[in-house]
């Protein structure tokens, strides 16, 4: 099985707020009050500056956005994530933006690589977000991003 997301993710006020204005821009809600942007196809077509991959060292963050996220964490923290994984192999990515400036990363796991004492990237970025996982979860399952193993899922 695989699994694959690309997507912006911060409160969900805050979220539909900076989001307001992309045509191609689809929100869907998930836990602990967040929502989330899918960087779909259309999306990254529609955000890119020409410039190519972002220096971050993202996949499918298009060419300049980052500068956009950094202007949205004006209003609250946003960060954007990736993972990519088919029959239990693969990585992970994210980065935290907030008051203009990124607080977190662009933290990368490779495959093959462990997971760091903080846990996964994501994990670790959507505690930037203040999520508080339960007792038994990580802050990935406590926001149910585990509902959907393609970010097209998210919004169909």
């Amino acid at each position: 099985m695989s699994y694959d997301l690309r997507a912006v993710i911060a409160d969900a006020e805050v979220l539909r707020n900076a989001a307001r204005d992309l045509s191609g821009a689809r929100l869907a809600l998930i836990g602990r009050g967040l929502s989330l942007m899918p960087m779909t196809d259309v999306l990254f077509d529609s955000l890119t500056d020409g410039s190519g991959v972002s220096a971050l060292g993202f996949r499918g963050l298009p060419g300049g956005f980052e500068k956009t996220l950094s202007a949205w964490s004006v209003g609250g923290p946003m960060a954007y994530v990736e993972a990519e994984y088919f029959g239990g192999a693969g990585e992970q990515r994210a980065a935290v933006w907030s008051a203009d400036s990124i607080v977190l990363g662009p933290l990368h796991v490779g495959e093959g690589q462990p997971l760091p004492p903080a846990g996964s990237p994501i994990s670790q970025a959507l505690r930037r977000l203040g999520v508080v996982a339960d007792l038994g979860e990580d802050e990935f399952s406590a926001t149910g991003l585990d509902r959907h193993r393609h970010s097209e899922a998210w919004t169909a």
